[in-house]
C-alpha cells in the first residue's frame, strides 16, 4: 500500500512539473498598445512595412538644419526616455500639435508617421548647439510605446533603423550609438545596413559568452560573473523557451544583472546610479515600468534570449565599413565593469584594428554617465577627435 502511495505521489509530481513545463513555455500574450484596458501610446510612432510601429522623442536642432544626425539604443529594461547623456538636457513635455508631415517617407517606402502627438523634444546646449547635432531616440521593438515584434531578431532590430530613419527623412547615412544591450544592434547595423552608417559607437555593448572566441577568453570573462547570472544566461541560451518562467519564478534567486541589483554594479556604478535615477524620478522624465508595459516576454526575453543566440555573424569578422577613413567606429569600456566584462571587448577590439577601444580603468558599467563621458564619445563620433587619459589601444595608455 506504501509503495502505491508512493508511485502516486511521484505520478503527481510528475504530472505537475509536466504540467507548469508545458504552460511556462507558453508565455502570455503581449499587451497591445492602445486597445481598451492597455496602455495608451503617449509617443508619436512611425509605421514599419510589416504593419508595427516605432515610438520616438526628438532632441537637439531640427534635422533640417542639422550638420549631423545620430540616432541611439537605449539599454536592458529601458526605454527612449533614458537619454544619453550629451552635456545638458531640459526635457519639455510633449503636447498636440496641428504641423503636417503629409508625404514623409511615403514616396519611398510607404511608411505612415503619426502626427497626433508632438515628438518630446530635448532642449541641448553646449556641445549639440555648437556642433549642430539632431539626437534621435527610439523605444526597440517590444519596449515602451514601440509594438512588439514576434519574429524580432538580429536582422529585424537593424532594419527597423532604417526604416525609422527612412520615415524621418535623415538621409543617406547616419550616425549610431548603442549602450549596453543596445550595443548587440549596433552590431547588426554593422553587419546588416553598413552602408547607411555615417559612424557608429558601442557604449559598454553587450557580449555573447558563446560567440565563436577562444575558449580561454570565454571562459576567464564568463567565470567572473555571478553564479545567478551564470545560470541565468545559460538559461537564456540553451533554454529559451523556459526563460520567461524562469525570470518570473519566486523559488529560486535570479541574476542581479537582470533584477538590476546591487550585486551587479561596483560602488562607483551604484552611486552614479542612485543620483541619476533620483533625477529622472523626481522630475518625472522617466517611469521605470513603461519599458515593460508590453510585458517583460516581448522586451527583457527577447533581448536576453537574442544576445545570447547563435548570431548570424561573427563580430570579430565584420568588415571596416569606412576602408578610407571617412568614419569612425569605436567601443568604450570600463575596465571595472562587473556586467559587460572587459577581456572579451579587448579581444574583439584586436580582432578589429579599425575599430577604436577605449577603456577608462576605473569606470564599471555606468561609464558613459561619468562627467564629461558622453561628450568625448559624441567628439569622437562625429569630429574624429581622440579623448585624452584614456586607454586607446590595449595595452598601451592613449
Amino acid at each position: 500500500m506504501a509503495n502505491l502511495r508512493t508511485k502516486v505521489a511521484v505520478a503527481s509530481a510528475a504530472t505537475l512539473l509536466l504540467g507548469w513545463a508545458f504552460q511556462a513555455t507558453r508565455p502570455p500574450p503581449p499587451v497591445i498598445l492602445g486597445a481598451p484596458g492597455g496602455p495608451p501610446v503617449t509617443s508619436p510612432r512611425v509605421r514599419l512595412k510589416d504593419g508595427r510601429h516605432l515610438a520616438y522623442s526628438e532632441a537637439g536642432v531640427d534635422k533640417e538644419t542639422a550638420k549631423y544626425k545620430v540616432i541611439f539604443f537605449h539599454g536592458f529594461a529601458s526605454t527612449k526616455e533614458n537619454t544619453f547623456p550629451v552635456s545638458q538636457v531640459l526635457l519639455q513635455q510633449s503636447c498636440k500639435h496641428s504641423r503636417s508631415h503629409a508625404g514623409i517617407a511615403r514616396r519611398v517606402i510607404d511608411l505612415e508617421v503619426n502626427t497626433e502627438i508632438e515628438p518630446r523634444r530635448l532642449r541641448v546646449q553646449e556641445l549639440v548647439e555648437e556642433l549642430g547635432i539632431y539626437l534621435l531616440y527610439f523605444d526597440r521593438a517590444g519596449y515602451g510605446d514601440s509594438d512588439a515584434n514576434p519574429k524580432r531578431g538580429m536582422k529585424s532590430d537593424a532594419t527597423d533603423v532604417e526604416e525609422l530613419a527612412d520615415a524621418l527623412q535623415l538621409g543617406d547615412k547616419f550616425y549610431v550609438v548603442g549602450c549596453s544591450m543596445g550595443g548587440y544592434t549596433a552590431w547588426s547595423c554593422l553587419h546588416y545596413i553598413p552602408h547607411r552608417l555615417a559612424g557608429a559607437a558601442l557604449v559598454v555593448p553587450a557580449v555573447n559568452y558563446w560567440w565563436p572566441l577562444p575558449a580561454d577568453v570565454l571562459r576567464s570573462a564568463f567565470e567572473k560573473l555571478d553564479s545567478r547570472d551564470r545560470r541565468t544566461f545559460r538559461i537564456a541560451r540553451h533554454m529559451p523557451s523556459l526563460f520567461y518562467a524562469w525570470i518570473t519564478q519566486k523559488w529560486f534567486r535570479m541574476s542581479p544583472i537582470i533584477r538590476g541589483e546591487r550585486d551587479a554594479f561596483t560602488d562607483k556604478d551604484w552611486e552614479i546610479l542612485m543620483e541619476l535615477r533620483r533625477k529622472e524620478w523626481g522630475s518625472g522624465q522617466v517611469d521605470p515600468a513603461k519599458a515593460t508595459q508590453q510585458g517583460t516576454y516581448e522586451s527583457l526575453c527577447r533581448d536576453a534570449t537574442i544576445v545570447f543566440s547563435n548570431w548570424e555573424f561573427d563580430p570579430t569578422k565584420i568588415k571596416n565599413p569606412f576602408p578610407n577613413g571617412e568614419g569612425v567606429v569605436s567601443i568604450w569600456q570600463g575596465y571595472e565593469d562587473k556586467i559587460v566584462r572587459v577581456e572579451i571587448q579587448r579581444y574583439v577590439a584586436q580582432k578589429l584594428p579599425w575599430v577604436r577601444y577605449h577603456e577608462h580603468p576605473e569606470a564599471g558599467h555606468a561609464l558613459p554617465n561619468m562627467d564629461s563621458v558622453g561628450d568625448d564619445i559624441i567628439r569622437e563620433l562625429l569630429l574624429g577627435e581622440a579623448p585624452r587619459g584614456w586607454q586607446t589601444e590595449v595595452g598601451k595608455d592613449g
